[in-house]
């Protein structure tokens, strides 16, 4: 038995989604809370395995607020923000603030039910257009922070990189740029750190993706 807590200022949307989690053979609402603090004062007590927490809550405590909260002092429960909200920010916000997932409120009562689930069991839900615009966001930062960790290289660090994807040896590299095995050993140990790397073959590889290979050394 999934043991609920509802949190919502809205008498009505409390009691619909009640009377349709007590009608389900594997939950029960033990409780509801009309804001954040109340929130937190009710899960403390009753402990609850899964907590629908409403986001815009103009009397009391925020969803957020209360989220944050509540996930130091009852990180086994599992929370679950139902917003109306489809928007990044507020998705952004929530995972941060340490929610298992989001349900919109306009979403299937089958998705909400699936969603319950999930975070029970300790996995993380997230709606369709959230799960894509993570991704996108995503997606977005790690090319952004690609380019950015490539551009802290210097001229000769990205020489030292692409002798090394080229499979020269240390002593071949030195000779080549009329430096020491010492500072290429150098160049080398601050390439890795500055592109996040432990591996010659990583090195490579991230070479290969960048078009490196056929890049002339000056």
């Amino acid at each position: 038995m999934i043991k609920v807590l509802l949190v919502d200022d809205h008498a009505v949307v409390r009691m619909g989604l009640k009377m349709l989690l007590d009608s389900l053979s594997d939950m029960e609402v033990v409780g509801e809370a009309s804001e954040g603090n109340e929130a937190i004062e009710k899960a403390l007590e009753l402990k609850p395995d899964v907590l629908l927490m409403d986001l815009s809550m103009p009397h009391g405590k925020d969803g957020l607020s209360a989220t944050e909260e509540l996930k130091k002092q009852l990180p086994e429960t599992a929370i679950l923000i139902l917003t109306m909200h489809d928007d990044e920010e507020y998705l952004f916000r929530s995972i941060q603030a340490g929610a298992s997932g989001c349900v919109l409120k306009s979403a299937p009562h089958e998705e909400l039910i699936d969603a319950i689930q999930l975070v029970c069991s300790g996995e993380a839900y997230l709606h369709p257009s959230a799960t894509k615009k993570l991704m996108d966001e995503y997606l977005g930062t790690m090319k952004e922070h690609g380019t950015d960790l490539y551009q802290q290289l210097s001229n000769r660090e990205k020489e030292v990189l692409t002798l090394i994807a080229k499979g020269y040896a240390n002593k071949e590299i030195s000779e080549l740029l009329y430096i020491s095995v010492k500072t290429v050993e150098a160049h080398k140990s601050k390439v890795m750190d500055k592109l996040r790397m432990k591996t010659r073959p990583e090195l490579v590889s991230y070479a290969l993706k960048k078009g490196l290979l056929g890049s002339a050394i000056r």
